[in-house]
């Protein structure tokens, strides 16, 4: 089990398991045209600078992982037995976090290469334990525990076919008592995962808040197949300690990330530059497309 990247303690210093990548020597040939593609793109993406002491690489030492290091570290991988990503609603959403939801599964599948179904809503069993939610002795908000959704909601309801099942809430959530609150939490084992859109709204306006969403998806996604934080480049893969990082970073993967999942998926990287780019100029991202279309015609000189 993991937590999300993203979360926050009051007044506690929390320890946390790196996922840094098993330096092992390699046994599978890396591809050469995924090789060319990642080099084309690089000059498209910032390198990481110097992480300032609020952010994620001030506290948390990681190596980060490089394509080699991926094919050859055993990864969890879609199959032809599993391979949809399922999307859960929990809870009750208004009508922009649920279109926001749907433009979600839209670009996860541009992203990944794999279908992805969206489920209908559930709601919350009423009333829940005492076991089950708290009081934020903070924010005074009612928060969900995180443990609850995952294992008497999304475990049982796993589809036989599924990658990955995950859900989103509009509730705050939390995993212990140690924690203030996280973005979700999710298990590379059971292929669940649960993540709350209640802080991603907060003083910013629609397009800020779809890109956070489409981030944190395809950031969480990429780590239950084995991707881990990147700390090369700008990356959405990159750990993020709070929201004003997230929204510095890219939507998109950096060369390294992009070649994991084309491998991943069996994803052509131009056939992929142009899904995305054709996803950004439908949703009205035009910034990202105009990137997308950048990078697509710099593989295809590759």
């Amino acid at each position: 089990m993991f937590l999300l990247a993203q979360f926050a303690c009051e007044n506690k210093t929390v320890s946390q398991e790196s996922n840094l990548a098993v330096n092992v020597q390699p046994t599978i040939k890396t591809p050469e045209n995924l090789v060319k593609a990642l080099k084309s793109v690089e000059p498209f993406f910032q390198p990481m600078g110097k992480a300032q002491p609020d952010e994620w690489l001030a506290n948390f030492k990681e190596n980060g992982q490089t394509f080699e290091q991926y094919i050859n570290g055993n990864p969890t991988l879609p199959s032809a037995e599993r391979k949809a990503i399922y999307i859960q609603p929990i809870g009750r959403f208004n009508n922009t976090q649920l279109k926001t939801i749907k433009i979600t599964a839209e670009y996860m599948q541009a992203f990944f290469n794999l279908p992805v179904k969206l489920l209908k809503e559930k709601t919350f069993a009423e009333p829940l334990s005492s076991q089950n939610y708290r009081i934020n002795q903070f924010s005074k908000n009612k928060q969900i525990r995180t443990g609850y959704i995952l294992e008497e909601i999304l475990q049982p309801n796993l589809p036989a076919d599924a990658a990955a099942l995950i859900g989103f809430t509009n509730e705050d959530l939390y995993p212990s008592d140690d924690f203030n609150y996280v973005f979700g939490q999710a298990s590379f084992e059971k292929r669940i995962g649960i993540w709350s859109l209640s802080r991603l709204q907060k003083n910013v306006d629609y397009e800020q808040f779809l890109k956070r969403t489409l981030k944190i998806a395809v950031h969480e996604t990429g780590h239950m197949f084995s991707i881990a934080h990147c700390t090369k480049y700008e990356c959405v893969m990159s750990g993020t300690n709070h929201l004003a990082e997230t929204d510095k970073r890219p939507v998109d993967a950096c060369p390294e990330c992009m070649a994991k999942i084309c491998w991943m998926t069996n994803y052509k990287p131009e056939s992929r530059y142009e899904n995305l780019a054709e996803f950004c100029q439908r949703r009205g991202l035009k910034n990202e497309a105009d990137k997308f279309i950048e990078k697509k015609i710099a593989v295809g000189k590759s």
